[in-house]
């Protein structure tokens, strides 16, 4: 089995993230970048699937500028056997990311899709649904479990009442969860044996596909701060308060 893992190059979850003066969007340059920590999760998973035996090559795709080969790299320390880099200077949402997606499915023929399920920079969560949609293919999302038996895919899910098992048939789409495991390490002799790895760089113009944006980002701003609590002296003055202020009863 063949699985392929869209992965995106994101600001480090680490860094405290700085508006644009003009309000354009969040500050990029000079800031530290790595995998969104969701792919990683999907990274390790078709990892694991691989160990077991159950797949016998890994791809990773990334879609954006040429730094994203580093993020790649990184993917292909952890165990991935080669990637694919879409490149492109334009911010690209995520129905033009699913389209993408899909040739390269159609290209590649894998089995089985694993991505994370939204990327901490826009928290969309929408490219693995619409990437399955597209393909016709089955779909199960926020994996938190993934075992592969009989050619089926037993997908538990986390849901607001616990926990939902459900069985997919193959080909499908799968989008972790955070609960679904934890990445490895990256080892130092991993990282130089991902440069001899296979890494294909494909412009997105060449691709003959729509994907023009869809929605217009108007203006970023940072959330108001946060207002200072106050004390109250008795019961009934707090109930007054959230009776006529906060509205809340």
């Amino acid at each position: 089995m063949k699985i392929l893992v869209p992965i995106k190059r994101v600001v480090d979850y680490n860094v405290k993230v700085r508006v644009k003066s003009d309000q354009s969007g969040v500050e990029t340059a000079n800031v530290k970048m790595s995998m969104n920590p969701f792919d990683e999760i999907a990274v390790e998973e078709a990892i694991r699937l691989q160990e077991a035996g159950t797949a016998e090559e890994i791809i990773v795709v990334s879609i954006g500028v040429s730094q994203c080969q580093e993020t790649i790299r990184t993917a292909l320390a952890m165990g991935a056997d080669r990637g694919i880099l879409v490149e492109t200077d334009q911010q690209v949402q995520p129905l033009a990311v699913a389209k993408i997606l899909k040739h390269l499915v159609e290209k590649e023929s894998p089995q089985l899709v694993i991505a994370g399920k939204q990327a901490i920079d826009d928290d969309n969560n929408q490219t693995g649904q619409m990437l399955a949609a597209l393909l016709g293919w089955s779909q199960g999302t926020f994996a938190s479990r993934l075992q592969l038996a009989d050619g089926r895919l037993k997908l538990t899910r986390e849901v607001d009442g616990g926990l939902e098992t459900v069985s997919l048939s193959m080909p499908s789409v799968v989008t972790t969860d955070l609960r679904l495991n934890e990445p490895r390490f990256v080892k130092l002799p991993n990282i130089m044996k991902a440069k001899k790895k296979p890494l294909e760089v494909i412009p997105m113009d060449s691709l003959g596909l729509d994907t023009a944006s869809r929605v217009k980002i108007l203006k970023v701003e940072d959330p108001p701060h946060r207002a200072a609590g106050i004390k109250v002296a008795s019961v009934e003055e707090l109930i007054d308060k959230l009776k006529n202020e906060a509205k809340v009863i």
